[in-house]
């Protein structure tokens, strides 16, 4: 967690920000970002929804309606690039890359669920793919305020890559505040915890700012690879806090962003991340118009 606070103190609209709030010692970069979500970003961007909703004829929760659209027939189409190389990169970065914070995400960890605590693995496991497919979507498809999708290895791979290289990040979700509209930040944490299970959190700010890296996340999303090499096929499946203050909707428009950030597919889109992760030039501005881009 410690490398997300430089990151705050080094981007360029962070550092106003601290120096005009300097005189208040409790002030965190938190703070300072939340003031500035709500005081300078959301009328800026605020005239540009408006600009977009007026040239094509709705009004802005009709815009947003179209990211509904999409969250509900999107199918991910990922450039990968050859597992086996990413994996032989990987392997070589683990040997550098010792620690990221209190706790060395790349060791396993338990307890945590693997894929045979959703399904009987030694059963699936000989089925065609399109079955485990719809038995997976069957597993969740009536439980309360659950998450899921399939993907298959070879588009995975990029996003395995990039997240083991920039394991922390922050996406925004539109929200109204007093009546107008502005974006909420989310805080994103991969973790690899064991060989073949990776958790990617979110966690408001709100909670980081009040407990740092012991921060509950208000959403989960588990990727299994069980059945990566012999199906060819990655099961995610999740959950989103019901009292955590995100419709489902929402829930599922951050999904959609973080595959669209890290799936290597967007260079522009990744180029952030990385600068988020590198602490060089990361913007909010551009953060929020890459988020809210189709």
């Amino acid at each position: 967690m410690m490398i997300i606070r430089h990151q705050l103190l080094k981007s360029r609209n962070y550092r106003v920000l601290l120096r005009f709030n300097s005189s208040n010692a409790n002030n965190s970069p938190i703070d300072d970002l939340r003031k500035q979500i709500s005081e300078n970003i959301r009328e800026k961007y605020l005239s540009k929804l408006q600009e977009k909703a007026k040239a094509e004829g709705l009004s802005i929760n009709e815009l947003r309606d179209k990211f509904k659209d999409q969250i509900n027939k999107v199918k991910s189409e990922l450039d990968a690039i050859d597992p086996n190389e990413q994996i032989r990169k990987i392997k070589e970065e683990k040997a550098i890359v010792k620690d990221r914070g209190k706790i060395d995400k790349t060791k396993d960890q338990a307890p945590y669920k693997t894929l045979d605590d959703f399904v009987a693995l030694d059963k699936v496991k000989d089925l065609p793919k399109d079955e485990i497919s719809k038995i997976w979507s069957a597993r969740f498809i009536n439980k309360e305020r659950a998450l899921h999708a399939v993907t298959d290895n070879y588009q995975f791979a990029q996003i395995y890559a990039n997240a083991f290289r920039y394991p922390n990040f922050l996406l925004p979700i539109p929200k109204k505040h007093e009546g107008k509209e502005g974006f909420e930040l989310q805080f994103i944490q991969w973790s690899f915890v064991g060989p073949l299970t990776i958790h990617c959190m979110f966690t408001t700010l709100a909670e980081y700012k009040l407990h740092n890296e012991y921060a509950k996340p208000h959403t989960t999303l588990t990727f299994h690879q069980e059945l990566a090499k012999d199906k060819d096929i990655v099961l995610m499946n999740g959950l989103s806090e019901k009292d955590c203050g995100l419709t489902m909707q929402e829930a599922q428009f951050l999904v959609i962003n973080l595959q669209r950030f890290y799936s290597g597919k967007e260079p522009e889109k990744l180029a952030i991340v990385k600068s988020f992760n590198l602490g060089e030039g990361f913007n909010v501005d551009d953060l929020i118009a890459q988020s809210m881009s189709s």
